[in-house]
């Protein structure tokens, strides 16, 4: 195989290992908010996890749940978008952190398919 045929069989995956971001605007004395930072260092040693924990009571706390208006405490963000409020539907959001990285596989799965035309 010739040098120039070697190099342009060489394809490199480089899949998105980027954390997904999750915010937890969380009360005081809640045990939903409690549980739901218990369900979070578990999927995190399943998913890629960035978790911010945002008192109710911050100012950033106070704005994002006059913006979302939660039913329930806590209120839980993933990348910046509503998720849910109240008890963390735990396998709800391991189904969506389970597509995402799926996705991001085919997404670099078709970026190196496309490396050798």
């Amino acid at each position: 195989m010739s040098d120039r045929r070697a190099q342009e069989a060489l394809v490199v995956v480089q899949l998105d290992t980027s954390p997904v971001s999750v915010t937890v605007v969380h009360a005081e004395a809640c045990h939903f908010c409690d549980e739901a930072e218990r369900e979070l260092t578990s999927l995190a040693e399943q998913f890629a996890l960035a978790v911010r924990l945002v008192p109710l009571d911050s100012v950033e706390g106070r704005s994002l749940v006059d913006l979302h208006r939660p039913a329930m405490n806590p209120l839980v963000l993933v990348d910046g978008a509503y998720f849910s409020s109240g008890r963390l539907p735990r396998k709800k959001l391991a189904r969506l952190l389970a597509a995402r990285a799926s996705a991001a596989g085919l997404d670099a799965g078709r970026g190196a398919a496309s490396v050798g035309r």
